[in-house]
């Protein structure tokens, strides 16, 4: 159990200074141990400077400070008024990162001056062992339309440079700071500053207030400039912008550091015991389909289930008909489960009103929410709303297509990770490439690669490499990407795969060159991980082991072998060293533990939830109160289970009677068994869910195991009487191929309401269901109608393009159907007498031919009715 610790904050010996003389007071310093040390100045155009020095070398030379505004240019002729210093220090825990346990501490130092106007500007500056931030305050708000923020680099160092794209997916070039190109480069950005020192700029503290920046690069000079993604950011005062952040040292220094996150707000989080980060069976990038296949999700979920990994993420394609099932497969056998979603869908307070509620009333323990795409201050307002609703409801979140970390964890720590990194989904994958990123993006907060994707065929990389990029990539949630037959064709590396946390209490570079060579030292409780990753030919890594507790160490280490990976035992001490000898692009993960008598291996337990069984009856029911009874077993064989409750769970809208049944001990060939009485609730299908809690001896994780079942009970709504529409009828179940169903639009696009007029061979309708194959729209006709029609094509939308065939459906028999259509095919009506049918169903196939561009219209759908 992890819960946040309140930030301490400690400000020793705030001093008022009034305004020097002129000489003096034209340049102020602020360093924490005199090692790293920030210098603003003062121009003769009473503009200002920011510089950083490390010992007695310059590591950014001076370069412009200042905002502008919609009424003042505070970029020049401004009067320094004071100067106020205190000391920072915090000490706060972390969910996810390189080190759960933080102490940051640093030099702060606030200078406040006056520009046109009157104006105030307040340049906050912190100094820490490993780095320097700043940012503006102005203390009456105000409407800033620019900074003139920059940094000066040395001319020749090599950087390590992303082109800028809102999603941060380039590929990341090697060039120095004078030599990059003329354009936009994303955070983090590194640069060699000479002396065995290197240079991370980034920036932190961004939410809704703000806007993202870049960095802006002129052809032939080493300064790199600000630049907002929004044109004018407002605020009212105190109006901070985020921290400008320069992480300097050497390259253990910067890669180790956690300035980023120390700079960013507390958690806002009171208890994060719900929050689990873990690894992650994902079945999108080996099969893109097989989000949208039930069966395939729950054999995901049994193989998460044998190899102790807590979560199954079902991706782009999954529908609300069958996921409630599937996470109670996957819950049963220890599997929680995360949800993609669109961030369109979730980015208005009605849509996170519908959605997150019901994704929780299923059991999901989280979300993955994707292709956001954006730094503007509205996008970073989105991340803010979505963040707080998520964790009301104790619903993990991860973000893909998304933004690079800015702190973001440390204020919100329900979030496990973020994409924003040219990932293995590119199916091209790189040594050079990979091995940039523990020094770059990962640096800043946790780094969703996905990785140890065996099936992309276009890679330089070796199987050890792939398994090493679990470990060298830090991430809350670590998504295997993979397929489970391809890692079980690879005993070796799921057992290490199987091994490695995803959390660390303590992280250390042994050796390392951005584009060549990564080697990190983890700790996890009493054991320690080496691992690495190569670019280039076959080497032999050494790598010290003086971070190890004294006496014998077991080393369990997994490498290429000549014939495939292979596993290597060997005994070391500390003070001694590792050495591994690494194919070309390869890579290798040692597991250390202490040597005790009748020790053989370093491996933990892989939890293993024990098999239950239940039941509940009857399975389907109708009306508006059902009698539901449970039965809970234990097979025979099996060990004893504890502290195990059975209770109904009500449903939004029906109410229960009956109490939850507890015992404390179940052992095998027991039973526990409950009947409650559900009443009430809306029209429709509701599931009305029994779950039976325990905990079992020896479980690792120490976490209750949450089985569940549900009688399905429906409720008809009103039959439809005389000429009814079919789009306004309610829907007993819908399901869609792109986006939702439609009523009196298009399929359009991922969100709710953004089609257009029901459009087919030009003649358009007021009224229908547009939808895209394959499609199911079921409504309740209650016996009382007795013929159906409509005119049924492809949309206009989309061209010349799709194929799609029509059929409609009651109470399971096929009453009309038509051939596959195409755009030369145009409007087709449709048929059907529905005499006596209870629930009809609209079905939209694809053409055999696959789902794109395939907007099939229901147009002027209606029945008619007695």
């Amino acid at each position: 159990m992890r819960r946040a610790v309140p930030a301490l904050v400690v400000a020793c010996a705030a001093t008022l200074v009034a305004a020097m003389p002129a000489d003096a007071a034209d340049r102020w310093t602020v360093s924490l141990t005199g090692a790293v040390t920030a210098a603003v100045a003062r121009t003769g155009e009473g503009g200002l400077t920011f510089a950083v020095s490390r010992g007695t070398a310059t590591v950014l030379a001076p370069a412009p400070l200042g905002l502008r505004t919609k009424t003042a240019d505070l970029t020049r002729d401004l009067r320094f008024l004071r100067r106020t210093d205190r000391i920072v220090d915090e000490r706060y825990a972390m969910t996810t990162g390189k080190r759960l346990q933080r102490h940051a501490r640093a030099a702060e130092t606030t200078l406040s001056f006056t520009g046109a106007g009157e104006t105030r500007l307040d340049v906050v500056v912190r100094a820490a062992a490993g780095g320097v931030a700043y940012r503006y305050v102005l203390p009456d708000g105000g409407t800033i339309t620019g900074e003139a923020s920059s940094f000066t680099l040395p001319a020749a160092a090599p950087a390590w440079l992303l082109p800028y794209s809102p999603n941060y997916e380039k590929v990341r070039v090697e060039t120095t700071a004078s030599g990059a190109q003329a354009g936009d480069y994303g955070f983090p950005s590194l640069f060699d500053t000479g002396d065995g020192g290197y240079t991370l700029l980034t920036e932190s503290d961004v939410d809704g207030r703000y806007s993202g920046a870049r960095l802006a690069h002129a052809a032939g000079t080493s300064a790199y400039a600000i630049k907002l993604a929004d044109a004018a950011v407002t605020g009212s005062g105190p109006f901070a912008t985020p921290w400008r952040v320069a992480i300097t040292g050497d390259l253990a220094t910067v890669t180790e550091s956690t300035l980023v996150d120390d700079l960013a707000p507390p958690s806002r989080l009171a208890d994060t015991s719900w929050v689990r980060p873990g690894k992650v069976a994902w079945s999108w990038l080996s099969e893109h389909d097989s989000p949208g296949d039930p069966v395939r999700q729950k054999q995901y979920a049994a193989f998460a289930a044998r190899n102790g990994w807590p979560y199954l993420l079902i991706d782009e394609g999954w529908d609300a008909s069958w996921v409630p099932d599937v996470i109670r497969y996957a819950r049963a056998r220890g599997v929680e489960v995360i949800l993609w979603f669109r961030w369109n869908t979730l980015d208005t307070p009605a849509e996170r009103a519908k959605w997150l509620p019901l994704v929780k009333s299923w059991g999901a323990a989280g979300i993955k929410v994707d292709f956001m795409d954006s730094d503007t201050q509205a996008r970073f307002g989105f991340y803010d709303d979505i963040a707080k609703a998520t964790a009301a409801r104790h619903l993990m979140l991860n973000f893909h297509g998304a933004t690079v970390p800015r702190g973001f964890q440390r204020t919100w720590p329900h979030v496990m990770s973020f994409e924003a990194v040219r990932g293995a989904e590119q199916f091209k994958t790189r040594a050079a490439t990979n091995t940039m990123f523990p020094f770059t993006r990962n640096v800043v907060g946790s780094m969703d690669y996905t990785p140890t994707a065996f099936v992309v065929a276009d890679r330089d990389t070796t199987d050890a490499h792939e398994v090493a990029t679990f470990f060298v990539y830090e991430s809350g949630w670590q998504h295997g990407a993979d397929k489970p037959e391809n890692y079980e064709a690879r005993p070796e590396a799921l057992h290490t795969l199987d091994q490695l946390p995803t959390v660390w209490d303590e992280t250390r570079l042994l050796s390392g060159r951005p584009g060549r060579e990564a080697v990190f030292a983890r700790r996890s409780g009493d054991r320690w991980f080496v691992g690495g990753i190569e670019a280039g030919p076959a080497t032999k890594v050494t790598a010290p082991l003086d971070f190890l507790g004294q006496g014998r160490w077991l080393a369990d280490t997994l490498r290429d072998g000549p014939s495939g990976l292979l596993r290597e035992k060997s005994t070391v001490t500390a003070g001694g060293q590792l050495t591994v000898p690494v194919a070309a692009n390869g890579g290798f993960v040692t597991v250390l533990c202490p040597a005790r008598p009748g020790r053989a291996s370093c491996d933990q337990e892989v939890r293993q939830v024990p098999a239950t069984r239940l039941s509940v009856t009857p399975p389907t029911a109708e009306g508006t109160s059902v009698e539901v009874s449970a039965t809970f077993e234990l097979p025979r064989g099996g060990a004893s289970l504890y502290d195990i409750e059975l209770a109904p769970i009500t449903p939004a809208g029906w109410r229960v009677t009956g109490e939850p049944v507890f015992r404390p001990v179940l052992s095998a060939g027991q039973a526990l068994a409950g009947t409650w009485r559900f009443t009430g609730g809306p029209a429709g299908t509701t599931d009305l869910p029994v779950a039976a809690t325990y905990s079992f001896r020896g479980d690792p994780e120490h976490r209750p195991v949450h089985v569940e079942a549900a009688t399905s009970a429906f409720i008809p709504p009103p039959a439809p009487t005389g000429t009814a529409l079919v789009s306004g009828l309610p829907f007993l179940a819908s399901s869609n191929g792109w986006g939702p169903v439609e009523r009196d639009r298009s399929n359009g696009d991922t969100a709710e309401g953004d089609g257009h007029p029901l459009t087919i061979a030009g003649q358009t309708s007021a009224h229908g269901l547009g939808t895209n194959a394959p499609s199911s729209v079921t409504v309740w006709l209650g016996g009382a109608c007795t013929a159906f029609s409509a005119v049924t094509g492809l949309d206009d939308e989309v061209g010349t393009e799709g194929s799609v065939a029509f059929r409609v459906v009651g109470d399971g028999r096929v009453l009309a159907e038509t051939p596959v259509l195409r755009d030369a095919d145009g409007a087709v009506p449709v048929t059907a007498d529905v005499t006596g049918v209870r629930r009809l169903t609209l079905e939209v196939t694809d053409g055999g031919d696959d789902k794109d561009s395939d907007h099939a219209d229901w147009a002027d759908a209606t029945v008619t009715c007695t």
